[in-house]
């Protein structure tokens, strides 16, 4: 009787079998990913800092208008801490730039002229409730003012706490009726109406209306 032939063993890869097999492509794409990634996070900090100078704003009046601290902010500033999504939101918001201004790669060129197409304005983050800002104009970095479409739902206001900040801001109201403090000064505003002032100014808005209002809000940073 014939004896059955043995079945060749087959060994099951080693991990170190497995990593030797990718290929040099991959890992050059995997360590570029993580390079770039965390270059893009190191870069958080520096533009913070950057843009609250160029805004004139001390550590303390950024922490006052985006309800982070400024302990908080100081180490972020210098690479010390990685801010969540939701402090990096009230930080932009507070600065007036999109989040995405934060992690978005330097281009090679400084943007000189802007065109936004109808219906292609991007959200702006706003902490207000009831407020919903759409931006018009190009990045904070290379340009003085930064402009959006601002609809205020029916009873928003910006709040108990009265606002204050360098620049200026220019609101001019397209449809609706809002109210603006600024100073001792009251501004009953409906269609057509404009307002400019020095955000330094303590003031504060609303819309005590049945109905939303829309405007064109500019703010104007300190040269």
């Amino acid at each position: 009787m014939a004896g059955t032939s043995a079945k060749p063993r087959v060994k099951s890869a080693s991990k170190e079998a497995l990593s030797a097999a990718r290929s040099p492509a991959k890992v050059a794409l995997d360590e570029g990913a993580t390079v770039q990634r965390d270059e893009i996070v190191n870069m958080i900090g520096p533009k913070i800092a950057a843009l609250r100078k160029a805004q004139g704003l001390s550590l303390q009046q950024l922490a006052n208008s985006s309800d982070v601290s400024a302990a908080a902010i100081h180490k972020i500033e210098r690479s010390g801490m990685v801010p969540t999504v939701t402090t990096l939101l009230k930080i932009a918001g507070a600065l007036g730039v999109p989040v995405g201004y934060f992690v978005a790669e330097e281009g090679p060129h400084p943007e000189s002229v802007h065109f936004t197409k109808a219906s292609t304005g991007r959200a702006v983050f706003t902490p207000h409730e009831g407020l919903a800002l759409t931006g018009i104009s190009g990045s904070y970095r290379q340009f003085q003012a930064a402009a959006a479409v601002a609809t205020m739902s029916p009873g928003a206001d910006s709040g108990a706490k009265l606002l204050k900040h360098p620049g200026e801001e220019l609101v001019f109201v397209l449809s609706g009726r809002v109210h603006f403090s600024v100073g001792e000064q009251e501004f009953p505003m409906g269609p057509g109406d404009s307002l400019h002032f020095n955000g330094d100014v303590p003031h504060h808005w609303s819309n005590q209306s049945k109905k939303p209002a829309d405007l064109l809000w500019v703010a104007l940073r300190n040269g």
